[in-house]
């Protein structure tokens, strides 16, 4: 019987912990299929964050280290430089990159670290309960800001692509989404493109994905969709920030 599909072989036979309707799996899914297609599985090194995805350790079917909350840049600097013949990568959320982590992603981008990052942004804290973030976007109802963000009290919300694509050490820098099908071609483009920028020694790489959180934004997968696009996309923008080609 012809086989027409199967689980990439960049993640293993485990099932996933995520909510329904999250997109992290598709995110995982596309960075072990890129991991695969360019023929580096097996030399490859990610970097665990704090966050809903603290236990991708178990789903890729690379070599993986944790790092504490916000640290995986530096971790996976450290990684690289010891072992500069590898692919290193780091998976973080946007509760341990734009905040606690914000100081390690810009300075390892500043640094041209040689590694590359996934980004997810899902505008709040999603493991710790629903707090606001600093992607949260102005009126959005989170448990602290339950009469929703106010820009006059916390500011606008960070947007990080455009704030690394003016650093010189990055060298590839990408917002995508995973929302629909053709989304999530463009986003395993984006993600290929930035393990290449890597493997090719340019710098340092990041691709920003936008993703969903039924659970915490009280919407059910496919409102959750549909908010995201509404809401999210007008005001973080899908697109490449910085190309080195």
């Amino acid at each position: 019987m012809e086989i027409l599909y199967q689980r990439s072989k960049g993640l293993t036979d485990t099932p996933l912990h995520y909510c329904p309707g999250c997109t992290h799996g598709i995110v995982h899914k596309l960075v072990a299929e890129c991991l695969c297609e360019l023929g580096v599985l097996g030399d490859t090194i990610g970097v665990a964050p704090v966050g809903c995805s603290v236990l991708a350790y178990n789903y890729f079917n690379c070599d993986m280290h944790e790092a504490s909350h916000g640290r995986a840049p530096a971790v996976a600097t450290g990684i690289k430089r010891v072992q500069p013949e590898k692919v290193v990568f780091t998976y973080q959320g946007d509760g341990d990159l734009a905040s606690i982590g914000t100081n390690e992603i810009v300075h390892a981008a500043h640094r041209g670290e040689k590694i590359t990052t996934i980004f997810i942004n899902n505008a709040i804290y999603g493991m710790t309960g629903g707090q606001m973030a600093p992607t949260t976007l102005i009126g959005q109802k989170t448990t602290t800001s339950q009469s929703g963000r106010s820009e006059e009290h916390s500011g606008k919300p960070l947007r990080v692509c455009e704030m690394l694509a003016t650093i010189d050490g990055a060298k590839y820098i990408e917002r995508v989404s995973v929302d629909k099908p053709l989304n999530a071609r463009r986003a395993k483009r984006a993600i290929l493109r930035a393990f290449e920028t890597q493997l090719e020694g340019k710098g340092f790489s990041l691709v920003e994905v936008l993703s969903t959180c039924p659970t915490n934004w009280g919407l059910d997968p496919s409102e959750s969709l549909d908010w995201l696009r509404e809401n999210m996309i007008p005001y973080y923008p899908l697109g490449n920030y910085k190309n080195w080609e």
